[in-house]
């Protein structure tokens, strides 16, 4: 397996992973309907859905350490997440990006990034520009083809139950982008005590 080399450093996000298989395999049924409207997608691999507090782009491994700390001075204990729902960015007529919505921890999430967003400051990022907004991106389109049964689809689903996941340990993963797609791994975990 190649992986191509970012010169600048370690690609990275802060994420919590799913750890539901029945959540993962209901995201895979609707995946499924997804490309039977015929839209252009391209779907991210069940293995690398995850809910994504920060994107942070390249950092040098020194930096893993400095943003460890920081995390672990994040105030929150676990909590259940509740996936309900099929929607998209910027709206289900323009789609750009096929989202499972949250409906029961968004708060918590939320006060997890407004922590987590001045501490990264302090450490020379920039503010993140699309702010936060909890959802798990599960596909991705790439042209306007059959975009209307997309659409239907979405609106049909608005409401589709995923389940319950737990959201038990913040991680800070690392991103190899490879012709066959991205390869996440978790440089470092921080698991609250509740």
């Amino acid at each position: 397996m190649e992986v191509r080399s970012v010169a600048e450093g370690i690609r990275s996000f802060i994420a919590f992973d799913i750890d539901s298989e029945s959540v993962l395999k209901r995201m895979t049924e609707v995946q499924t309907m997804l490309t039977k409207t015929g839209a252009d997608l391209k779907l991210v691999e069940p293995k690398n859905i995850h809910m994504t507090l920060r994107f942070l782009g390249n950092i040098t491994p020194n930096t893993v350490e400095k943003i460890f700390e920081e995390m672990k001075k994040i105030q929150f204990v676990p909590f259940d997440v509740r996936l309900r729902g099929v929607g998209a960015f910027p709206n289900p007529r323009y789609p750009r990006v096929v989202w499972t919505g949250i409906t029961q921890g968004a708060d918590q999430l939320r006060s997890i990034f407004e922590q987590l967003e001045p501490k990264l400051l302090r450490l020379g990022f920039a503010p993140d520009p699309k702010g936060f907004s909890p959802h798990l991106t599960i596909a991705r389109v790439r042209s306007g083809r059959n975009r209307v049964e997309l659409a239907e689809y979405l609106s049909e689903n608005e409401n589709f139950e995923f389940g319950v996941i737990g959201a038990k340990c913040l991680r800070l993963k690392r991103s190899d982008l490879t012709p066959r797609g991205p390869i996440y791994s978790t440089l470092k975990e921080f698991c609250p005590q509740q």
